[in-house]
């Protein structure tokens, strides 16, 4: 009864509703940065800095701007230097696996670890509003549009809806996208094919990063309208784990992130009320997310599973 009362409480009012969907969009967002890499035969384990460091660069340009720059422009900007920031951090780690043979997996992890602290010391010294007690930027005159206020619910879901049909479009119908899904499935047969699989890498990382950095400027001038520290609060590992359970399929990231996202609304709200205990609401997402994995071993073949 516990689960399901979990379950049924983000939808209880549109408030809480709203939020839900809101983290959704950002869970998307991020999942399918992580299912590109992935799709691309990557493994991109510094989103959370990409988000994070994204963010930042999003609320810098939102901050500096003048209040009379139009609000798309200042959106645009703003998004515009998130994705260039998160890509470039992605496609750094790309470019030290084609030029020293570095693994993706562990550069990226190692980039985002040293760039947190990076970010941590801008957004709560220079970057820091001294007239209130958060450790966190002042609050953007200009925003994201907000669908169902007073929740956080913005148009991040809208763009992540479109953007995960975008890439599913582009990776299974255009020719750009058969050679990213080949060289990352197997550059064996890829060389063969006269596809150089190397090259793809950068542009794939990079397009990973951009979508965690794009995640990021969702977060700060959607959610949020402010950067605070740790803003990301997991959420770069949160994409990963719903790109896992979605197979790393785009059309499947939009289930698997609203169920994501309703499991942890209902859980957190359940808590709140005392239904559930801490110990509880770790092992239901324990055993929810180990279901969803265990099948990962034979699903997660390159081989077998990019092109069904």
């Amino acid at each position: 009864m516990t689960a399901l009362h979990s379950f049924a409480v983000p939808w209880a009012s549109l408030w809480l509703a709203g939020n839900t969907l809101d983290y959704m969009a950002l869970l998307l967002c991020a999942a399918l940065g992580s299912a590109f890499a992935f799709r691309c035969g990557l493994f991109n384990l510094g989103l959370e800095g990409q988000i994070y460091t994204g963010g930042l660069s999003a609320a810098c340009v939102l901050l500096f701007l003048p209040p009379s720059c139009p609000a798309f422009v200042s959106l645009s900007a703003a998004a515009a230097a998130a994705c260039l920031t998160g890509g470039a951090a992605g496609a750094f780690c790309a470019f030290l696996r084609n030029r020293s043979g570095a693994d993706v997996l562990i550069t990226s992890f190692l980039l985002s670890a040293a760039l947190t602290p990076v970010a941590d010391y801008l957004i709560t010294g220079p970057l820091r509003d001294n007239s209130g007690n958060l450790l966190a930027t002042a609050r953007f005159s200009t925003v994201l549009p907000r669908i169902l206020p007073p929740s956080n619910l913005s148009l991040s879901l809208i763009f992540s809806l479109c953007l995960c049909s975008a890439a599913h479009v582009f990776i299974s119908k255009t020719g750009a996208g058969y050679r990213f899904r080949i060289a990352g499935g197997s550059p064996r047969f890829a060389r063969y094919g006269g596809i150089n699989a190397a090259a793809y890498r950068v542009p794939a990382m990079g397009l990973s990063g951009g979508l965690g950095g794009l995640c990021g400027f969702f977060a700060v001038a959607g959610t949020y309208g402010l950067c605070y520290q740790g803003f990301s609060g997991g959420l770069g590992w949160a994409g990963i784990a719903v790109a896992l359970i979605a197979r790393n399929r785009f059309l499947a990231l939009i289930p698997a992130a609203l169920f994501y996202a309703a499991l942890k609304s209902g859980i957190d709200q359940t808590l709140l009320s005392s239904v559930m205990s801490l110990k509880t609401s770790y092992i239901i997402q324990a055993v929810i997310l180990t279901a969803a994995a265990v099948k990962l071993p034979q699903k997660f073949d390159h081989r077998v599973d990019f092109f069904k």
